[in-house]
């Protein structure tokens, strides 16, 4: 029997780190956007899948930031159960573990590393456990200048519940740099979500009352996430986007987060990264610029991995998907 959402909060509260897309709440985010939630149990190990539908009633399967526990042949047994009893043509699993650049970890017996990931598999990771003053120490000068630069030239960062605000900086965001935004409906129900429960908040930066830049970021145990984010065409030079995050590490920190998770960036190795990124405006480069400043730590997730239970049906589901991929380069 699988295991209600109220049985899945109780698991995940026995773990001290469990990330915020293995709770129920992100899947009930999910299932109100075309995705299906299951949660299995095995023992003290566990997992959510989320199912979204292809076609002639096919299914892909995904594990975004899990399992959890001891991952073991019952674990990956329940798990094939689900997959299978779904009717799913592969399973994607991105884990919730940092890699040893030294001595990378192996996928499971019966998966296969693949090259399509969901969520970014590299970021930076910023430790808030000091006071202010050492975190703000152990940023590049710029962006410390710039922090205090918005605050000199009257940004103001305050929490807001003003969606139709954050999603229309979203869009203008999206226009400006290539990348989809998800409708003001999610946006909505996600912060409605997660707020009620006080795991979440919306930032916005204003000057003389105009909105110049939001983020929406969240946390859960010692970890907060900035999931969500984006700014205005107009006033750029007040540096409003510096303030926004130092307003949401300071959040975070009276949240009692240890840990504030950047969320994305280029998936290349730091030399490269740093090589490269004056240079390149594409993708993640752009904010790589930008986050390396507020001095944390690069980190990688290793995989994402794929267990293909219809072989047949997965090689034409990744052909249309790098068709699909060409075409938005294109």
């Amino acid at each position: 029997m699988l295991p209600t959402p109220s049985d899945w909060d109780s698991f995940l509260a026995q773990n001290p780190a469990p990330h915020l897309l293995q709770t129920s709440t992100w899947g009930e985010l999910k299932s109100a956007f075309g995705w299906q939630a299951t949660r299995v149990l095995n023992g003290q190990a566990g997992a959510q899948i989320l199912f979204r539908r292809l076609a002639l009633g096919l299914r892909m399967a995904y594990i975004p930031r899990g399992p959890l526990g001891k991952w073991d042949a019952g674990l990956w047994e329940a798990i094939d159960k689900a997959c299978r009893a779904a009717n799913a043509v592969f399973l994607k699993v991105e884990p919730d573990v940092w890699e040893d650049p030294a001595a990378p970890t192996e996928p499971p017996p019966g998966f296969t590393l693949s090259q399509q990931s969901i969520q970014p598999p590299r970021t930076i990771l910023l430790d808030i456990r000091d006071d202010e003053e050492c975190i703000l120490g152990r940023m590049k000068q710029k962006t410390r200048y710039n922090i205090k630069l918005a605050q000199k030239k009257g940004v103001i960062v305050q929490p807001s519940n003003d969606i139709e605000a954050f999603h229309h900086l979203m869009e203008l965001t999206a226009q400006r740099d290539v990348f989809g935004v998800h409708s003001i409906a999610y946006y909505q129900r996600a912060y409605q979500l997660f707020h009620d429960r006080c795991l979440c908040e919306l930032f916005l930066a204003t000057y003389e009352e105009q909105p110049l830049g939001g983020i929406m970021v969240f946390c859960l145990g010692p970890r907060a996430w900035y999931f969500y984010g984006g700014s205005s065409n107009e006033h750029r030079d007040r540096m409003p986007n510096y303030l926004l995050q130092w307003e949401a590490i300071r959040w975070a920190r009276a949240q009692g987060c240890t840990e504030y998770d950047l969320w994305g960036v280029p998936d290349a190795d730091e030399d490269t990264l740093e090589a490269e990124f004056s240079d390149r405006p594409d993708g993640l480069w752009g904010v790589y610029r930008f986050k390396r400043g507020f001095g944390g730590r690069l980190a990688r997730t290793p995989g994402p991995w794929d267990r293909i239970y219809k072989p047949t049906w997965y090689k034409l589901y990744q052909k249309l998907s790098q068709f699909r991929a060409g075409r938005r380069r294109a």
